[in-house]
């Protein structure tokens, strides 16, 4: 009876590490999710931002970023930066440890993944594999 209690006091300190580490997101990122939530007429501050992996891409999983406002009974939810962040079930593995990035330079404007969970990624940065 004691292994069963020990086992349930880790894997909930264990969640526990992985929504803190989960996804970080960057002050460039934060202002640019504020501002384009204001835009599509989201509330930055009660509604979320979607994060999640697909497959596609050129190299084989791809990011997939959108704006919410619910949340599923699956959706896993926390907040970095005052950004709240919901990762379907599915996904959450694939971005533990993700940091969510801006990027307004002459090489590209947009959102950057970087994730130390892939092995490889392609140029544009919207795809990668483990």
């Amino acid at each position: 009876m004691v292994i069963p209690f020990l086992y349930c006091i880790f894997a909930f300190y264990l969640e526990l590490i992985y929504l803190k580490n989960m996804i970080k997101v960057s002050e460039q990122a934060k202002k640019k999710v504020i501002e384009l939530m204001t835009d599509d007429g989201f509330d930055p501050f009660t509604h979320y931002v979607r994060v999640g992996v697909k497959s596609g891409g050129c190299s084989g999983l791809s990011y997939d970023l959108q704006f919410d406002k619910n949340q599923t009974e699956s959706d896993k939810v926390f907040e970095d930066n005052d950004i709240k962040i919901i990762v379907d079930k599915k996904s959450f593995l694939y971005l533990i440890g993700t940091t969510l990035e801006y990027s307004g330079g002459l090489n590209g404007t947009g959102f950057v993944f970087n994730n130390p969970n892939a092995n490889r990624t392609c140029g544009c940065g919207e795809s990668f594999s483990l």
